[in-house]
């Protein structure tokens, strides 16, 4: 164990102070100590086994049960070195959380005694109660049998005291009812679907990988001061509190110097990431008060989602350590930022090449225009599944406001690549290609061998953008699994993929040169898929009215926006790359719809016992002072005197029984709406009245309770106010 140096930092609700271990190494040194990866594969498993290890991880081989002993016996040795006396089957169910039921290395040795034991058969499957997880009517507590499954492309990795193996969790009857099956699925035929098209320009493509660099956008907040907040607490954000005089309007947090405390909180978080061969890179202040954000070099797409649920189970954890709570709702406070989540996405080659990046070529520049207009063609073909990936009841109140982009999927290009692709759509075969002798292909495309890496400029607006040699996503919520939207998108590539091929190869079949038919189905598609182009501003009106008659979803609801999954076209698109079956998707928009019920259903029950046992209270005590006031006034002042002295109390005493009234009979409405809501069997339908009718509710209550927050004595207010929430001390 190497030595560490402390370093002290005070907190403002906690009188003791924290020790935050800093290592004496560089970060170099202690990354991915935490972790089973190849380094330690190499040094605890004997060499056969490590290959073929290496190759099922490398390139998709089965993997040789036998051998799972071996695996499990190197995996224990390391852990029990490192202090372990458990392991566990992490996964992602339909939560979006994590999950895991911790076992001990401890068997009978026979003799009375016990061993320490962990053999292949408990690396490779366990047996948890796929009952008790959202499976949306695939299990039933008399059928509760399910399993979770070792995913070897993702290294096990150490929390604490307990060895922890990412796996897959699939029903009894084959069913996934998690994320990271899927996942798989969709990376495994985006890969297919892609290396066929690689091979167009290069016969040696044997695997193409997809990689995901997120951005993870969070707030803290003092943790005495949240413990404060019952809607903090038990939603995750605040359902009432009137905005600070003072928030971001100044524009003086993005980017500002970072508070003293939230670096020490960076600092700490940063350690533990980088010992669990998280690459955390980047740490900044961003927008809002109070509001900051991490992000990791890109990985491979399956390795980086893990990471990204694994570091939100971190920063919980190593924020209360600096007396702070994390908040990773997509929007914990109105009137300010919300958090995304971005998703940096892009593909590459086995052969070191990045297929959504420009070349030096004409014929590299060609295969990097065929990837970025058959992605354009996938987001549009799929708009709709696209935008169902992303959506959720927490989401819906950060989309479209505050720099979030907004509700409808568009694809930002930048002025010099929509310059491109306006040339091949307007150009004939004539003027897009000739061939020289020993030059081979040339393009009569000046713009293309001069694009350069991030020459395009920034739109915020934009869900999915364009960026240099890589499609940002940027309408991830910050609590969401990236899984959802990295399944959608791979999905829908790959069919693409897969349709562009078909279509090249029909016009070779009828004696089309190669690059020639490449370029014409190019063309065609340019011109296809011309509605999901938009480098304009996504928060104007005109752009809905726009986005409407180009046909692209339009829908606010969330609720009904999950219907996209369920669409025929879909429902083809999931089930020809072999993702996701029409049960699992069915199954799936079950949960979905039930879990945005129930998010509803907590807020609007938190709200109202606030509402009733914290707001009105406090305002009908505030009026009785006021009243007593007045005739204490009368008292002291008879006459017109006392009159013109009390008008103003007058009407702070009217004002707030006309808005405890209004709480009392809507709060009261809310609940007898619930109730008849809550006897709907269809949880679509159900879905669909708690967002039109209970949600409205929430927002007219908040109203006037954010209304008496101007009014009420602030001594006697019980809820820390956003001027207290909002700003670290």
């Amino acid at each position: 164990m190497s030595k560490l140096r402390f370093r002290v930092v005070e907190t403002a609700f906690k009188k003791k102070a924290v020790e935050v271990p800093v290592p004496a190494e560089r970060p170099a040194e202690y990354f991915a100590k935490y972790v089973f990866n190849r380094a330690k594969m190499f040094k605890y498993l004997p060499s056969k086994v490590y290959e073929k290890l290496v190759d099922a991880i490398d390139n998709g081989s089965p993997l040789d049960r036998s051998i799972a002993d071996d695996i499990a016996a190197g995996m224990k040795k390391w852990a029990i070195e490192m202090g372990v006396t458990h392991y566990t089957h992490w996964f992602h169910p339909l939560t979006e959380g994590t999950a895991e039921k911790h076992d001990a290395f401890v068997e009978h040795d026979g003799k009375g005694g016990m061993m320490e034991e962990f053999s292949g058969k408990l690396l490779v499957q366990q047996e948890p109660d796929a009952s008790s997880f959202p499976n949306g009517g695939i299990r039933n507590t008399f059928e509760a049998r399910g399993y979770s499954a070792w995913d070897p492309s993702s290294p096990a990795f150490i929390i604490d005291d307990t060895l922890c193996i990412p796996t897959i969790f699939i029903a009894y009857t084959g069913e996934s009812l998690d994320y990271k099956a899927p996942l798989l699925k969709a990376l495994r035929a985006v890969d297919k679907a892609a290396v066929d098209v690689c091979r167009y320009f290069n016969p040696d493509v044997k695997k193409v990988v997809a990689y995901l660099g997120w951005e993870q956008e969070y707030f803290l907040v003092d943790e005495g001061l949240y413990a404060a907040r019952p809607d903090l607490l038990l939603t995750g954000r605040t359902l009432m509190g009137h905005d600070s005089a003072k928030n971001q309007q100044l524009e003086d947090h993005y980017f500002g110097a970072i508070p003293t405390r939230v670096a020490a909180f960076m600092k700490d978080l940063e350690i533990e990431s980088l010992k669990l061969g998280i690459p955390v890179k980047t740490r900044h202040n961003e927008v809002a008060p109070n509001q900051f954000e991490l992000a990791p070099i890109y990985e491979e797409c399956n390795l980086a989602v893990d990471h990204n649920m694994l570091i939100m189970a971190v920063m919980r954890k190593v924020s209360r350590r600096h007396g702070f709570r994390v908040l990773l709702h997509e929007k914990p406070f109105k009137g300010v930022n919300g958090s995304g989540k971005h998703n940096n996405w892009s593909l590459g080659t086995d052969t070191g090449i990045l297929l959504m990046a420009p070349g030096k070529t004409p014929e590299d520049n060609l295969r990097f225009i065929t990837f970025v207009v058959n992605t354009l063609m996938a987001v549009y073909r799929h708009n709709g599944v696209l935008k169902a990936s992303i959506s959720s009841a927490t989401n819906a109140h950060r989309l479209g406001a505050n720099e979030a982009p907004p509700a409808i999927i568009s694809s930002f290009l930048g002025k010099q690549l929509s310059q491109v692709l306006k040339h091949i759509e307007e150009s004939t075969k004539d003027d897009l290609i000739s061939l020289s002798g020993k030059q081979g292909l040339k393009l009569d495309i000046p713009q293309i061998p001069e694009l350069l890496i991030d020459n395009t400029d920034r739109n915020r607006t934009s869900p999915f953008a364009f960026t240099g040699n890589r499609f940002e996503f940027r309408a991830v919520g910050s609590e969401a699994n990236c899984s959802s939207a990295m399944i959608a998108l791979n999905a829908a590539l790959a069919e693409q993929l897969v349709k562009f091929k078909k279509d090249v190869d029909t016009l070779v079949e009828k004696g089309e040169p190669k690059i020639s038919a490449i370029l014409e189905i190019i063309r065609s598609y340019v011109k296809e898929c011309k509605a999901i182009h938009f480098d304009g501003n996504g928060y104007s009106d005109e752009w809905k009215v726009e986005a409407a008659k180009r046909g692209l979803d339009c829908e606010t609801s969330v609720p009904v926006i999950f219907d996209n999954y369920l669409k025929p076209e879909s429902i083809a698109m999931f089930e020809g790359t072999g993702v996701l079956t029409k049960v699992e998707l069915e199954a799936r928009n079950e949960v979905k719809w039930e879990t945005y019920t129930k998010k509803i259903q907590i807020e609007a029950r938190v709200l109202g016992d606030l509402a009733m046992n914290h707001i009105t209270p406090v305002a009908t005590q505030y009026q009785t002072n006021l009243i007593d006031n007045v005739y204490k006034m009368k008292d002291l002042f008879p006459g017109e005197k006392s009159t013109r002295l009390s008008a103003k109390n007058l009407e702070l005493i009217e004002e707030i029984s006309d808005r405890t009234a209004y709480i009392k009979e809507h709060v009261d409405a809310m609940v007898e709406a619930r109730k008849v809501a809550n006897k709907i069997e269809s949880e679509r339908e159900k879905a669909i009245v708690y967002h039109d009718q209970i949600v409205p509710m929430l927002e007219a209550i908040r109203y006037h309770i954010d209304k008496l927050e101007l009014i009420v004595d602030d001594q006697m207010w019980t809820l820390p106010k956003y001027r207290e929430l909002l700003f670290i001390r």
